[in-house]
């Protein structure tokens, strides 16, 4: 019989949150899986304090660690907070999060902007096809009303005028690093920079012909990328994933 696991996705970015929600239906059939959502008010300071207070509060409800799961800038929240409460993680999984955990598609958003010196419109249309691909009209604007919407709601400390970063490093629970093959935020050397800091019970995966979203193109790979994930860790030693074997810059 499979075992179900228990699992909160994080979700700082409620603009994107339809994304998340194919995986979200493939894991429910593996996992009790939770969401939580943080919604930054328009008057309250960027900071990532209050939603780590208000995430600690709401695990300490749980009767043990459980599976964290973020996408992007949600899954830099996960990686702080497995950083702080590491009893309270059973492991952490990061989609599209590169090793300067702070970078995400708002970051290469206002770095294009900078580089290329155009407005917000040509730049977010362009934006679309880095993150999606070729996407008929319709579907384009769509995306990008969604797209300029996480400018102003989301967690994402990043802004035209300045883009903040946070140090490198592992965390003492054990690590699932997932990305797009075709990602044009999290390249290739921010994906494999994770390995540095890899413990024995770490793991990269990449997915085949998908990018920033490929947790929404492609959920059921996903899906069980994650869940076997899981599976492998009730029978690894623990003391294999111990703090002791974590390497920080």
């Amino acid at each position: 019989m499979a075992v179900l696991h228990d699992a909160v996705w994080l979700n700082v970015s409620p603009a994107l949150q339809e994304f998340n929600q194919p995986c979200l239906n493939f894991l429910s059939h593996s996992a009790y899986i939770s969401q939580y959502r943080y919604y930054l008010s328009l008057d309250e300071p960027l900071s990532f304090n209050p939603p780590l207070i208000w995430l600690h509060n709401y695990l300490k409800n749980c009767d043990y660690p459980v599976h964290l799961i973020g996408h992007g800038i949600s899954g830099l929240l996960g990686l702080l907070y497995a950083r702080q409460h590491p009893e309270m993680v059973r492991s952490l999984t990061l989609i599209s999060v590169g090793f300067y955990p702070s970078v995400d598609w708002q970051a290469h958003y206002y770095v294009q902007r900078q580089l290329l010196n155009c407005g917000q419109e040509k730049l977010l249309n362009q934006t679309v096809y880095n993150l999606f691909g070729f996407q008929c009209p319709p579907i384009t604007k769509k995306l990008m009303g969604i797209l300029k919407e996480d400018l102003i709601s989301s967690l994402s400390p990043h802004s035209l005028y300045k883009r903040v970063s946070f140090s490198p490093g592992g965390v003492p629970v054990p690590l699932l690093v997932c990305r797009g093959e075709h990602d044009l935020v999290i390249d290739q050397n921010l994906w494999q920079g994770w390995e540095r800091f890899f413990k024995p019970c770490d793991r990269l995966w990449q997915c085949p012909d998908s990018r920033y979203f490929c947790h929404y193109f492609y959920p059921q790979k996903v899906g069980e990328t994650i869940v076997n994930f899981w599976d492998d860790l009730l029978g690894f030693s623990d003391y294999l994933c111990s703090e002791d074997a974590l390497i920080y810059d």
